[in-house]
């Protein structure tokens, strides 16, 4: 059944490392609300939120699902929730960002057996930016070596104690069956079908859960004054006042609680459910701020705030585009205020495209369930949008312009160059990229030197996007390293003559250029100078003769690579009433300024970048060693907010083609790296002339 409108939808986003059991926690809680008949394996590759091939065949979350249910609470309302799986892999930090801009909550997934790892860390990092409530569960309670109070100590160790356990196991591993409840002081003893039913906590338990109910108790009453009196009078609040007190501490952020469960045998499943609803505020009880007015290319704008209301003016937020090669362009959206109907007629604010809406349905992993309208707060998706990628916002204003507000800048850090494997595919090529790029804002299309290049987050994601371009959108290619963007300048000062003089029946072809080529400080560029006296080259052609040095320069020097940081003079010349040109004087340039380099000799430029990587302190001296053997030069050293430390390089653009890569190996994928182009330096002396 489908819950009552206006009963608080929840939008939920699974977060946590790669293994630490999100998608499976989805499965479980599918399940056990009745939206799937049976639990899918990941192994088997029938999960709901893992249905992309590419996910399938490597086993893993690579980008955002989403996964619609309804949930009957236990004040007995039907409570609507919408679970967005995330990747836990650091190449889709965008994802999992995308999936937190939309988000009234996270819950932030942790195994009870690999506890605390760097894709923990990062999730908590994500959710803290995007300022979300937070829930930790940890899952794989029955597994081999699962340990709820090492982790859970790992967890406050890193975060602090606003963690606050409201569960803890009674037996783990395999002789994890049962759950005490630490707000009612109960034992919840589950059967095969993940069903519980009450038990006194038992003898062995009793201590340390009645210890943790009382510091628990003491910490939800401590923020509030009236419970607190009352509390120190001897008058204890009941578990649900509990549960409302401390739904305020999460939501303001000052409280996380900590749940566990077993998405295998459904252990605690349901609590994980029913706190979700209880303790996490809904989409009704809070405002969503966008940006208003501003430049097309995203420049200015105020950010303003959206409430929530129902019978507000349409306001819908595209959040996800993706290429579906059934259906076409899937456009997965949130209603933050008004309602949204089929045939509804919206503008985007934020590309200016009228958008009539087709078939409304909410997503359930790969399957489409209907909708007759999507409600403020709740997320649905479209099919065939004409023009409005990720990152837009509808509304039924007739003008304006607004987008959603920024998410985290995720700079590339790994680039291969596509090569199209037929002309068919080279002719495709351009449109296949542009969707591709629509739908993941995180990929960068670079076109230097006649090659294609996209950069991204790594090679994972590369290759996963390489892939969905052939599958999805027709376009095969295969890829190679990319280039690094050397460049060259003339080492010393040289005069060189530019000639060109053709008959060949009526009108030839004259010129002469006489030019003085000098190299200009790094980073200088191009500068053209004419110095011509008593019209020896008429004045109609001296913009010729520029184009004609740029057009040399931009072919490439002695070296092969573009030339820059060059001054071009033209101080003479020769020229026909006749047989002179446009055209004429600008190949006579070139050839002159092709002269000067040969004479003069060029020096090559590499490319240099400002890397930027954070660390726990305990790898600092590792990655100082790792970054000397890569001709880098340290900058600054300095500690952040968090106890980590952040070091700031110049290295080399050569040294870094597999950087992103090789430092996760060297620091267990618990570094944050971020690469910057920053200026071109004279390459060490093998590149030399």
């Amino acid at each position: 059944m489908d819950p009552t409108p206006g009963n608080g939808h929840r939008t939920v986003a699974l977060v946590g490392g790669t293994g630490s059991g999100k998608t499976m926690l989805a499965e479980a809680l599918l399940f056990q609300a009745g939206a799937i008949p049976r639990k899918g394996s990941i192994e088997q590759g029938t999960t709901v939120c893992d249905h992309d091939p590419e996910e399938i065949a490597r086993g893993s979350t690579l980008g955002i699902s989403l996964a619609y249910l309804s949930w009957p609470c236990s004040d007995g309302v039907e409570r609507a929730i919408t679970l967005i799986d995330t990747p836990g892999h650091p190449d889709f930090i965008g994802a999992v960002d995308t999936a937190l801009a939309v988000a009234d909550a996270a819950v932030i997934v942790v195994s009870a057996v690999d506890g605390l790892n760097a894709g923990t860390r990062a999730a908590w990092s994500a959710t803290e930016h995007a300022g979300v409530p937070r829930m930790v569960v940890v899952t794989q309670e029955d597994r081999a070596r699962a340990d709820f109070r090492r982790v859970l100590g790992e967890l406050r160790a890193a975060f602090g104690e606003k963690l606050w356990p409201l569960e803890m196991p009674l037996g783990e591993e395999q002789e994890f069956h049962a759950v005490a409840d630490v707000l009612s002081e109960h034992a919840l003893v589950y059967d095969e079908s993940g069903h519980h039913h009450e038990e006194p906590i038992p003898e062995s338990a009793r201590v340390e859960e009645h210890d943790l109910h009382v510091s628990v108790t003491e910490e939800i009453v401590s923020h509030d004054d009236e419970q607190l009196e009352a509390y120190l009078e001897g008058e204890e609040p009941s578990p649900d006042e509990l549960e409302r007190s401390f739904a305020r501490e999460v939501a303001s952020g000052e409280a996380v609680p900590v749940l566990l469960c077993s998405s295998e045998t459904g252990t605690g499943i349901d609590r994980v459910a029913d706190l979700l609803c209880a303790l996490t505020p809904s989409a009704h009880d809070h405002d969503t701020r966008i940006v208003v007015g501003g430049s097309a290319d995203g420049e200015g704008g105020t950010e303003v705030a959206v409430a929530p209301s129902p019978e507000g003016e349409t306001v819908v937020h595209v959040f996800r585009t993706v290429a579906d090669p059934f259906v076409g362009q899937i456009a997965m959206l949130k209603v933050l205020s008004g309602t949204l109907r089929p045939s509804d007629r919206l503008r985007n604010a934020t590309t200016g495209t009228e958008e009539r809406m087709p078939a409304l349905f909410r997503l359930r992993g790969s399957q489409h369930v209907p909708a007759d309208a999507l409600r403020c707060g709740e997320v649905g998706a479209v099919a065939k949008l004409a023009g409005s990628p990720s990152g837009s916002i509808l509304w039924s204003r007739a003008q304006g312009t607004a987008r959603p507000a920024p998410l985290p800048h995720r700079e590339p850090v790994y680039a291969v160059t596509l090569t199209p494997v037929s002309q068919s595919d080279d002719a495709k090529l351009s449109g296949a990229l542009a969707r591709l790029l629509a739908e993941d804002p995180t990929l960068v299309l670079d076109r230097t030197g006649g090659e294609t290049i996209l950069r991204g987050l790594g090679d994972t994601h590369l290759a996963v996007a390489v892939e969905r371009l052939g599958r999805v959108l027709g376009v095969h290619v295969t890829t190679g390293p990319a280039p690094v963007a050397y460049r060259e300048t003339i080492a010393r000062p040289a005069q060189a003559e530019g000639r060109l003089k053709k008959q060949s029946g009526g009108h030839g072809q004259f010129a002469v250029v006489q030019l003085r080529v000098s190299p200009l400080p790094t980073g200088s560029g191009f500068e053209f100078v004419d110095s011509v006296v008593g019209g020896a080259v008429p004045r109609q052609y001296i913009p010729a003769v520029e184009k004609g040095a740029r057009d040399a320069l931009a072919a490439g020097g002695p070296q092969g690579h573009p030339v820059v940081d060059v001054r071009v003079e033209l101080y003479d010349g020769k020229a026909h009433s006749v047989d002179s040109s446009e055209m004429a004087f600008r190949t006579a340039a070139a050839l002159g300024v092709k002269a000067a380099l040969a004479e003069a000799g060029t020096i090559v430029l590499e490319p240099v970048s400002i890397v930027t990587i954070t660390v726990p302190p305990d790898l600092q001296g590792p990655v100082l060693t790792d970054l000397s053997s890569r001709r880098a030069r340290v900058n600054a050293t300095e500690s952040t907010e968090d106890g980590r430390t952040r070091i700031i390089a110049s290295a080399p653009e050569a040294e870094l083609a597999r950087y992103v890569l090789e430092l996760r190996s060297l620091t267990g994928g618990r570094a944050e790296l971020m690469i910057a182009s920053d200026r071109y330096e004279r390459a060490p002396e093998p590149h030399r002339v």
